[in-house]
């Protein structure tokens, strides 16, 4: 019987366990949106874990919506980030970078010249908000990209996996989830195009499904993953009409990809793992029996329940989020049933190394 703690291979990397920590902003990034030593530290010190997801990253300057976030598109971001691969490396870890576009959530205070955020809409995302040097505030109005525009996009993804390997990188995961540039063009309830690129499921899907390719045919399918979040409403973007339906036809379509992994976030990412305003259930087991490759799951996973997941085959690989954040040990403490400590919420989001890298060990906690 597979275990939590055992070793498995994704594609061409392979893990010494298959507890996964997944991408967190932390909102630390230097000047030009480049990883620093906090960053380097930081992800050094989770380095156990069986693969590391980083922070989502900006393949572009326009694809930024936060501030202080590290990108994947400068000779220096790519410069900072082969130190953070360095370090994991050293410790024996694994590490992909999560490649990000955010579309509409975003502010033109964070983007070049002020210029307006881009997505498959101008429809601003009502009720969205985005951290700014003051503070959270609500996104800005966004302009349409036209279909002219989308193949730049997709090089520049292309472009970026190509650095993510130039700095150490043992593969990429694309963003195609929590309602960012990807997930926008994916839904009805955002896409309002006409075209190639709007209206039915097969023409909503072609921009991720461009995307996938063209990462795939630079750094090759077997280094690279996609998340997928078919329930979050987050981001002030309502759910797709037939979530079933447009999320079945994506995980049909990128299975003869033959990607490493699908990581796909069960129910409202950090909310509920079974929402209960669907009008129907989602049938996750429908979407894992579409993909033959490690399926990878995330959201409210306890120890308990990520065992079990795993004995029964239901998944290759766990995600942990906010349990990585307190816990830079947290393989250790999973494995021998150790507590857990509570993260900081007051220090999710930028500052220094308090809530950041100064979390103890179970081995520094016995030495205090």
């Amino acid at each position: 019987m597979k275990t939590l703690f055992d070793a498995v291979r994704i594609g061409d990397i392979a893990l010494s366990n298959r507890i996964v920590m997944a991408p967190l902003t932390r909102n630390r990034a230097l000047p030009g949106n480049v990883p620093g030593p906090l960053t380097v530290e930081y992800y050094r010190q989770r380095a156990s874990a069986g693969l590391i997801i980083t922070e989502a990253s900006p393949i572009n300057p326009m694809a930024h919506g936060y501030l202080d976030t590290p990108g994947i598109h400068s000779a220096e971001q790519v410069a900072g980030w082969r130190k953070v691969t360095d370090a994991v490396h050293a410790a024996g870890g694994r590490i992909v970078i999560q490649l990000w576009h955010v579309g509409r959530i975003s502010h033109t205070s964070l983007l070049p010249d002020g210029a307006a955020p881009v997505s498959c809409t101008d429809r601003p995302a009502t009720g969205a908000k985005t951290f700014t040097r003051d503070g959270f505030v609500p996104v800005s109005t966004p302009r349409a990209l036209r279909d002219d525009e989308l193949p730049a996009i997709v090089a520049d993804y292309r472009r970026a996996a190509r650095l993510a390997m130039d700095a150490g990188f043992d593969g990429v995961e694309v963003h195609g989830a929590n309602n960012y540039l990807l997930e926008q063009f994916l839904r009805d309830s955002v896409n309002d195009r006409s075209g190639p690129y709007g209206g039915s499921i097969e023409n909503r899907a072609r921009l991720l499904l461009e995307v996938m390719s063209a990462v795939c045919d630079e750094i090759g399918a077997a280094r690279t993953g996609i998340r997928l979040s078919p329930l979050t409403s987050g981001n002030g973007t309502p759910r797709d009409s037939d979530p079933q339906a447009l999320y079945n036809h994506v995980v049909e379509r990128l299975a003869p990809l033959g990607l490493a992994y699908i990581h796909v976030i069960e129910g409202e990412t950090g909310g509920k793992r079974e929402p209960t305003d669907l009008p129907r259930p989602f049938d996750f087991a429908a979407l894992r029996s579409r993909f033959p490759g490690a399926w990878m799951v995330n959201n409210g996973y306890t120890r308990e329940l990520a065992m079990q997941t795993v004995a029964n085959g239901k998944a290759e690989l766990i995600a942990f989020g906010k349990a990585f954040i307190g816990n830079p040990d947290l393989v250790r403490r999973l494995r021998e049933d150790a507590p857990l400590t509570a993260p900081r919420i007051d220090r999710f989001y930028g500052g220094g190394a308090e809530g950041y890298t100064d979390y103890p060990t179970l081995d520094s906690a016995a030495v205090a």
